[in-house]
Parts: C-alpha cells; structure tokens; sequence
C-alpha cells in the first residue's frame, strides 16, 4: 500500500498543469527548463564561434537527455493512473504508443542510438526537432494555449473552406498562367504545375521573383491574382480573429460554463433500482455519467466501490465530460471568504475549474454566471 501511494505520488507530481501542487509546478518549471537549454545547446552547437565550449554543451546535453529518459520511464510507470479503466500492462502500452509517448521517446531516443548505430548519426541527428514539440505538451495544460486549440476547433469548418478556397485559386491561376505564358517561357512554365510555385509565391505574398510574366496578358493575370491572393490569405485571418472575439465575449458574460445544461440530479428513493447498488454495477444509459452523489451534506466522488444508499442525490452529466480525467472537490463559504456575494462569472476560476452545483441549505441552484454567491453555501468544483 505504500508503494502504491508512493507511486500515485510521483504520478500526481509529474502531470503537467496541477497549479495547485507545488512540488508538480517546480517540476513543470523544470522540465521546461531542461528543454529550453537543450534547444539553446542544439543552436548554438551549430556555431563556429562556440566550438570551444563543445565539451561543456555535450555534457549539458547529457544530462538533460538523461533527465527526460527517467521522465519517460516514471510515465511509463504511473501510467496505470492515467488510463484507470485498464489494466497496468495495458496502460503502459497505450501510453507508449499515444501521440505524446511517442514525442516523449524521440526527445531522447536519436540521442543515444548513435552509440549503438554509429553509421547512422546523420539521420539521428534530424530527429532532435521532435524535442522542440515537448514545449507543446506543457503549453497544451495550461489556459493561453487550450484559448488557442479551442478557437481553432470552434472555426475548422470555416477554416478548411478557405484553405480550399485557397487550393482551387492556386490551380486555376496556374492554369491561366500556363496558357499565357508557355508559348513566351517554355522553359518556365513547361506544363501546368510548373506554374504552381509561381501561384504560391504570389497568392500568399512571398514573391520571389525567379518565376515571373513577361508577357501583357500574363502580367494582367499577376495583378488580378494577386489581389485576389491577399483577400483570400485575409480570410483565414479574419475568421480566426472572430473566433477569438467570440470566445472572450463568451467567456465575459460566464456562457463557456457548459455544465450549465450539461447535468442533472436524481434523488434515490428506497424503492429505486441503484440503491443498495455499487457504482460500478449501475448500468446508466448510453451518452450519461455519474459525476457527484451528494449524501446529506457531504459530496462523494464515484469510485467504483461506493454503494448507492437511500436519500442520495446523484450528479448525472452528459458525454461531453465522461472521457476526461477529472476530480470533484466540495468548498463551503464561510465567513470572510472571497467568492461571498460575487457572481460566478467574475471568480477566478481557471478554464480547468468549472463550478456545477451550488447548494444552498436545502435547496439545489444550477450554477449561471451571474449567480450571485452566499455565505453558507456549499460548492461542487469539477476540475479536469
């Protein structure tokens, strides 16, 4: 058993973005440290000026490899805590094969694999980018990266028929620009593609100049494409840009709190199919999940083996927060505490905090942005 809390400890430490543990924030800072001097070290290596220094960046590099390979181990190893629902084989590998066990590998893999391939160190050398893609898993846990990604994900479809947009542009001037132009610059414009890097160059502003129109209707075409080129590269801009007004309009007036429509209570009667039940045998309908079960006036989170009593009122939430890890914590307002009398919208609650119930007495209140909070009541935050 204290092995295992041993273990669930480093587990906790070394997830990323946990504000609230002060030895898991050191160790983020460390971490992004470490990577930041590994990148710096891989720059400067590259200048003539710093050969001098070689053998104290080789041995700078060293540790930081050494430091990310014992991080990827101790992943590997707490990665049962990650993936709860399957077994510790099971989720060792999945994490060795996801998406960031694999960058986390290749940060420190090409390192060491020219000791045992030696003919090979060219090629591993290219793979020391990927490093620089760890600075994406720490920003991808904390707000100002997620604001991002979450813009990003709201405007895809617009963002995708722009691009296309874009595409069918680029072939179409390509093509103009071939029938215009081959007579005049065989050697230029051979074919239609070979007017594709001058429709690059041009629609997106770069213009290098070694392909170019020398005759009138082909420079007449230029021009037209490439006014065309700067409304259409502005439209990505622009829908982009919406979407970031958008969030932060969302967000002043407290309507991102999407638990808002997201939950439901349920009271358990004596007579009630789950009660006398474990949460692990109540079989709840396809697209539902079991958030919270509030019992007199204490909050239980759902494990596995907590039995379901008379009395009990069960926190149902929707699909939209069944795959995420996330944990439940109950705070009473007493006298002198911040939040009384300020409405929800204007507490500083990260992204990750969303208040999903307000119970007030005996009385349930459903959490809106400008609930206003009271001394007394007792508060359900789900953090993921």
């Amino acid at each position: 058993m204290r092995g295992q809390s041993v273990k669930k400890r480093i587990f906790d430490v070394i997830q990323i973005g946990n504000r609230d543990d002060m030895p898991s924030l050191i160790f983020d800072f460390v971490i992004v440290f470490m990577i930041i001097v590994n990148i710096a070290i891989t720059f400067m290596q590259t200048f003539d000026e710093f050969h001098a220094y070689a053998h104290l960046f080789s041995s700078i590099e060293l540790i930081t490899m050494i430091v990310f390979m014992l991080e990827y181990c101790l992943r590997i190893w707490t990665a049962s805590y990650l993936y709860k629902d399957k077994n510790v084989r099971q989720a060792q590998i999945k994490f060795i094969f996801s998406f960031y066990g694999i960058i986390d590998l290749l940060t420190f893999l090409p390192y060491f694999l020219p000791f045992f391939l030696p003919s090979g160190v060219v090629a591993f050398r290219m793979f020391r980018v990927v490093r620089i893609l760890r600075l994406f898993r720490i920003n991808a846990n904390y707000d100002a990266f997620n604001v991002i990604t979450d813009v990003l994900k709201d405007k895809r479809d617009q963002i995708i028929s722009s691009i296309f947009l874009v595409f069918v542009l680029m072939m179409a001037s390509s093509l103009c620009m071939y029938g215009l132009e081959h007579e005049a610059q065989p050697d230029k414009f051979a074919n239609a593609f070979s007017g594709i890097w001058w429709s690059v160059s041009t629609l997106l502003t770069v213009g290098y100049g070694d392909i170019y129109p020398v005759t009138v209707g082909g420079r007449i075409m230029a021009i037209v494409i490439a006014f065309l080129g700067v409304g259409m590269v502005a439209i990505p801009t622009g829908i982009i840009s919406a979407g970031f007004v958008e969030y932060f309009s969302k967000v002043k007036v407290g309507s991102y709190m999407k638990h808002e429509e997201d939950f439901v209570t349920l009271e358990v009667t004596k007579n009630h199919p789950y009660c006398g039940k474990l949460i692990k045998d109540i079989d709840l309908v396809k697209g539902l999940y079991l958030a919270a079960i509030l019992r007199e006036d204490n909050v239980c989170f759902p494990t596995d083996d907590l039995c379901v009593k008379s009395g009990d009122l069960l926190l149902i939430g929707t699909v939209s927060y069944s795959r995420i890890d996330a944990t439940v914590e109950d705070i009473v307002l007493v006298a002198g505490h911040p939040w009384i009398e300020q409405p929800i919208k204007n507490l500083d609650l990260s992204r990750r905090e969303y208040i999903v119930m307000v119970k007030r007495k005996n009385k349930i209140i459903a959490p809106r942005g400008m609930t206003i909070l009271k001394e007394g009541d007792n508060i359900l935050i789900l953090r993921k």
